[in-house]
């Protein structure tokens, strides 16, 4: 029976003890199957959708039963059907409590900072993130929320993590791998310290994803992810998602999304589920081409630097290779003559697209001195390694003999 009081007035994340029990049920299961199965299965859910496929419930608002009878679905800019579905796939993968999904990956980094922190308060990061991340981090939320950002410098050093964290800190945020110059953090080790403080780890796991990373596994509390990147794989869907413990997804689902607005729709969740259940294939794939395409770049003799976690030379491939299954399909590389260097390599790419994202099926660079990165200051760009030559590169699904053939006539331009 579930609670009929107004949700205002109750915690609305103790009444859906049906999700409680799939995502107990779905634990069991192995990941690939868990990307088909989770949060829908044609025979367990047949009273509700009579599908192989789960539907695309297209409403926004739904009828009560009767007026005494508080109904599952209300309106839609709390939850819907489908939506729900992908919410406890999402959670299922990263292995958490629950998830509540956003319109993107930075509008869920918004919805977990605006619910968890008040003026006064402060969280700790380092300069190791994408880079509307950074834009909220260093103007937004200072300027207008009053809640401080400090950035950890040594971050391979958890005592640098520590002396960072305060009795007003409500959130460590980690982004590992980091885009775009594939920093690797210890998850174990700062998690150890965060919990030292009774404060929770937020692990940005868009990179890597769940196929290839388990933060939770390795002591992360919540993960945020982009759904756009990997997770969707083609460029077609924008959106986001916070995993975590099922007070605070809920707690955001009703006290921030709820009035904030910005929500996923239930064509862009449909779509979303049916990318879901190719992504393990599709994450080995992208990272054995991008391991050969490194491997190219690092002995190209007009590439000066390449930053890629499944090569020798990174300063963290020992952390890497056993935090993660595989190094993924994002790398970035430095090329000589700076913006120019770099702007001469990108115009002469013939099939790499030079477009903003990454993680889709078509291999495409980005540069993110003049577009991502732009808010930086020179100072924290060189702290972070963000060159002027610096290309981002998503390597794609394409043969990778093509994706190097191209690499290597454009820096023959140089």
């Amino acid at each position: 029976m579930h609670d009929t009081k107004p949700f205002f007035l109750r915690d609305p994340w103790v009444y859906d003890q049906n999700k409680k029990r799939n995502l107990r049920q779905d634990a069991r299961l192995g990941f690939d199957t868990r990307a088909l199965h989770a949060g829908f299965h044609p025979l367990k859910n047949v009273e509700q959708f009579r599908a192989f496929v789960p539907p695309i419930v297209q409403s926004m608002t739904y009828p009560y039963p009767s007026f005494e009878k508080f109904p599952d679905y209300i309106y839609g800019r709390s939850k819907t059907p489908t939506v729900s579905v992908l919410e406890e796939r999402l959670a299922a993968l990263e292995g958490g409590e629950s998830a509540v999904t956003a319109g993107s990956g930075s509008q869920a980094l918004f919805n977990l900072i605006f619910t968890i922190a008040r003026p006064g308060d402060n969280i700790v990061t380092t300069l190791n993130t994408f880079g509307e991340g950074y834009k909220q981090a260093a103007t937004i939320f200072p300027e207008r929320c009053g809640v401080e950002f400090r950035f950890v410098k040594e971050f391979s050093e958890p005592k640098a993590w520590d002396r960072a964290i305060d009795q007003k800190t409500r959130l460590v945020w980690v982004e590992t791998p980091s885009n775009p110059c594939l920093q690797v953090t210890d998850i174990a080790a700062v998690a150890e310290v965060a919990h030292a403080h009774n404060v929770p780890l937020l692990v940005d796991n868009t990179t890597a994803t769940a196929a290839l990373q388990k933060p939770m596994e390795l002591g992360a509390d919540i993960v945020l992810l982009s759904l756009t990147k990997f997770l969707a794989g083609n460029a077609s869907v924008l959106g986001g998602a916070i995993v975590g413990p099922e007070d605070l997804v809920e707690d955001i689902r009703w006290n921030t999304t709820e009035f904030v607005g910005a929500i996923l729709q239930p064509f862009e969740a449909w779509l979303m589920l049916q990318y879901l259940e190719t992504l393990s294939l599709r994450m080995e794939r992208h990272s054995a081409n991008a391991q050969k395409v490194a491997e190219f770049l690092a002995a190209h003799p007009k590439v000066k630097h390449v930053n890629y976690s499944g090569l020798p030379a990174h300063p963290h491939y020992e952390l890497a290779c056993r935090q993660m299954k595989a190094h993924g399909g994002l790398l970035s590389f430095v090329v000589p003559g700076g913006m120019q260097g770099a702007a001469t390599v990108m115009n002469s790419l013939e099939l790499i697209v030079h477009a903003v994202t990454f993680g889709t099926s078509r291999t495409i660079c980005m540069h993110p001195r003049t577009i991502t990165h732009e808010h930086m200051t020179q100072e924290e760009r060189d702290e972070a390694g963000i060159d002027d030559g610096l290309i981002r590169l998503s390597v794609g699904l394409e043969n990778p003999e093509d994706i190097i053939a191209d690499l290597d006539q454009a820096l023959a331009r140089l």
